[in-house]
């Protein structure tokens, strides 16, 4: 007989969510969910094979006709309620976050409060979806736009965010009409489902939002299949590419964003103390797991060494704890494979001849000695060259890089490959004002270190952090997740009294 203790200790299994059914298929592979606290492995996933993707795919088109077809008001009052939902579950939803991630559950919290502001974006939708209409655009012709949904939607979404980028997406699409399939990270999947279970709650019908759970496998269907009218995918900009041009090429609708090498620019004016306290945040909180983590520091001129000599002690004496011990300020990295790829990128920098004046790999943490634990890095006297400058290490690693003045600093960021987002500190107005125009990346703070649009506005970057023309949710998600008719009208007793053969003019 198995005791209770080791029932406790035994991994759960999560499921898939179809049709509005939670089930675990018999059979098949399952991946394992780590706790990235601890080492150990918390959960069993189920990874959905060509089958049962498609199985998923034939749900959300079933329940398509219905849902298109409901009134945008009523749909927006499933949002109204799921978002209630949201914020009296927010707490357990950033346990499951912490739990599967790592991050501190302030930081998962953060994430969830994120999501929710686009989930009450979609609630004003039916003023969104609102077209415009004019009035006799000829004698007796009027004319006017209609949005509808594209169909059924895709979802391909990253393990740093398990639950704020999913709900970048999906409120949007589904207060447009649209169905979805969300294929979560296998890294930390727990939250997705979660999130499908307070749908249900709030009303959603069966079949309108499906999860499932998988790898390529699953997502080669997605991409591929006829049925499936547009794909929404954030990650790194290799998968980014692979998405846009597969789906393309299979006649979808594509947004994939992709990887980021966020820069700070620091000018001399600049308060140190401030910039310092900002880089802290920006590189090394979610143990650098974010797309729009700053993870190149650019010094101009004299604020090289004050930036150095300000960062140096608090980098040093950066707090590393699982996420639910008091005080810690940075917890594990999301998984074993993936701390040692952050390692491997520490040294190649060492190798490189960068100076590491910080190094975190030596970091213990009392009671956890399986975790995935890394401390802060910091890197000085990085050039343009260096492999820990050109590729993103998505981890507590950050490099600063030296340069005379502002032009040489934004003529360095607009040649890097990746356009995400990027960051100025400075008292001077005129030098913002210069960098805000002219920088390369689709997103820009001024003394703002991280500056993530808000949901009514809208996410995303240039160059190849972006395939796709258009960004995520605010007003890019509404037309993303619609297509466009327009309408002219004319009635039988306004029409001509014979054929005419010429290109119609509406004088």
């Amino acid at each position: 007989m198995t005791s209770a203790a080791s029932e406790a200790d035994s991994p759960a299994t999560l499921t898939h969510f179809i049709g509005g059914r939670f089930f675990i298929p018999d059979g098949g592979e399952f991946g394992d969910v780590f706790d990235p606290a601890t080492g150990k492995v918390a959960a069993r996933v189920p990874m959905a094979d060509l089958d049962l993707t498609r199985e998923a795919i034939a749900a959300a088109r079933q329940a398509l006709p219905s849902w298109a077809g409901t009134p945008p008001l009523r749909r927006a009052r499933v949002m109204f309620r799921f978002r209630e939902l949201l914020e009296q579950n927010a707490d357990e939803l950033a346990r499951i976050i912490s739990s599967e991630h790592g991050k501190l559950h302030d930081d998962a919290s953060g994430e969830v409060t994120r999501g929710l502001e686009v989930v009450e974006f979609a609630c004003g939708i039916p003023h969104l979806l609102k077209g415009e209409f004019s009035e006799n655009v000829g004698t007796g012709v009027d004319s006017w736009s209609l949005r509808q949904p594209v169909g059924v939607c895709a979802g391909i979404t990253p393990f740093n965010f398990p639950a704020m980028v999913p709900m970048w997406m999906f409120p949007v699409a589904l207060a447009c009409g649209n169905t979805f399939i969300l294929k979560p990270s296998e890294k930390d999947p727990s939250a997705a489902l979660y999130l499908a279970r307070l749908l249900t709650e709030a009303g959603l019908p069966e079949g309108v939002f499906n999860v499932i759970n998988g790898g390529k496998q699953a997502v080669d269907a997605l991409l591929t299949d006829p049925d499936v009218a547009a794909v929404s995918f954030v990650g790194s900009t290799p998968v980014a590419e692979y998405i846009y041009t597969t789906a393309s090429a299979h006649g979808k609708r594509v947004q994939a964003l992709g990887g980021a090498k966020n820069h700070m620019v620091v000018l001399p004016d600049a308060d140190i103390e401030q910039a310092a306290n900002a880089l802290m945040g920006a590189a090394y909180g979610s143990a650098g797991e974010r797309c729009m983590a700053i993870s190149a520091a650019v010094a101009v001129g004299e604020a090289g060494d004050r930036l150095v000599e300000t960062l140096s002690p608090m980098v040093r004496n950066l707090k590393v704890g699982p996420a639910g011990s008091r005080g810690s300020e940075m917890g594990p990295l999301v998984t074993g494979e993936h701390l040692e790829r952050v390692r491997d990128y520490v040294e190649f920098g060492v190798r490189e001849g960068a100076a590491l004046v910080v190094d975190g790999r030596d970091v213990e943490v009392e009671g956890h000695p399986g975790g995935y634990y890394l401390g802060g890095c910091l890197f000085d006297r990085v050039n343009e060259g260096m492999r820990i400058y050109r590729e993103e290490i998505f981890g507590p690693v950050l490099v600063v890089l030296r340069v005379a003045d502002l032009e040489e600093a934004l003529d360095l960021v607009n040649r890097h490959e990746f356009g995400n987002g990027t960051a100025i500190f400075t008292t001077d107005g005129r030098a913002a004002r210069r960098f805000v125009h002219g920088v390369e990346a689709g997103m820009v703070g001024v003394n703002v270190p991280i500056p993530v649009p808000m949901a009514f506005h809208s996410f995303g970057g240039w160059k190849r952090s972006l395939f796709g023309p258009l960004h995520v949710h605010g007003p890019d998600g509404v037309r993303f997740y619609t297509r466009l008719k327009t309408v002219t009208a004319r009635w039988p007793d306004q029409g001509p009294a014979r054929a005419e053969y010429t290109m119609p003019t509406m004088g």
